[in-house]
């Protein structure tokens, strides 16, 4: 177990600065406060974030950390913060870490007891669902779904019994083969959201259910990057689980576990697609 003060200054610290996923006034004072104090920003593309810095008039260097560099830079990037010196990580657009870069560092920082600082701020996610019109409790975070064909049928088919909201990140290209094999597995009748160009002049939800969307998008082509939403399976099928033992042995297990022998009986036959009278017979050794 470990205990951490997040502002107590022995190092440096790591501030988690999420970035605007469209509209630049969504940006927090206190986010453009942070990047402009710092000593250093670690960016997942610096061309891009030098365009939000610009805007703000924040100078302040930046080097790049990203899923194809991070094994060399996170070592540098901790050399860093051990000399008191702070750093702010940032995505392209969005909370760092949530399917971007990010992760890595944290760990490390966290590895080396270095103070981690998670700023609140835009994400595509928990914004397209406040809206959708989905439920909003309980909902399940995935992201992006594996692209081959096989590997998210396998995924969905995990996901079938999923009774929460499911919250998916998807590209406009690939959003109609996903919503196919969502078909497939989930069932035409299934509702979903489409989510795109959040924040942006050009913002839209396409509600219905999967095929009613699918009809949607054959004729109406889409662009930008798509939050996909997803109601939860209202009738799961819930796997029946079977105890182990004779029928006389289910039965002791259950009043040892506190069943009157009546409701123990009774619940073993269920469990057993059997008669009551037969478990009866047979743990009172009938017959």
């Amino acid at each position: 177990m470990t205990s951490q003060r997040s502002f107590k200054k022995e190092k440096g610290i790591l501030y988690l600065v999420p970035t605007p996923i469209g509209n630049l006034e969504d940006m927090t004072f206190r986010a453009v406060n942070i990047l402009q104090s710092v000593d250093l920003i670690a960016s997942e593309d610096t061309r891009n974030t030098q365009k939000l810095l610009n805007h703000f008039e924040i100078n302040v260097p930046q080097k790049s950390l990203h899923e194809h560099n991070y094994k060399e830079r996170v070592p540098q990037l901790l050399e860093f913060l051990k000399q008191e010196k702070n750093i702010a990580q940032v995505s392209d657009a969005g909370m760092p870490s949530i399917s971007d870069p990010g992760h890595e560092l944290v760990l490390a920082c966290l590895a080396e007891n270095i103070p981690v600082v998670s700023l609140p701020g835009p994400t595509a996610g928990l914004t397209a669902l406040i809206a959708s019109g989905l439920k909003p409790q309980p909902n399940y975070f995935y992201g992006f779904l594996p692209r081959k064909k096989k590997e998210q049928l396998s995924e969905l088919e995990k996901l079938s019994n999923q009774e929460a909201t499911m919250i998916f990140y998807e590209s406009p290209y690939r959003v109609a083969s996903t919503l196919e094999n969502m078909r497939k597995i989930f069932g035409e009748k299934r509702k979903v959201v489409i989510c795109r160009e959040l924040t942006k002049i050009h913002e839209e939800y396409i509600r219905g259910t999967i095929q009613e969307v699918l009809d949607y998008i054959k004729e109406n082509a889409l662009k930008g990057e798509c939050s996909l939403l997803v109601a939860g399976n209202p009738e799961p099928i819930v796997e029946k689980i079977v105890s182990k033992g004779t029928l006389q042995e289910q039965v002791e297990d259950l009043i040892n576990q506190g069943l009157k022998p009546n409701e123990a009986i009774k619940q073993v036959a269920k469990d057993n697609d059997l008669k009551r009278q037969e478990v009866y017979n047979e743990f009172h050794n009938i017959g």
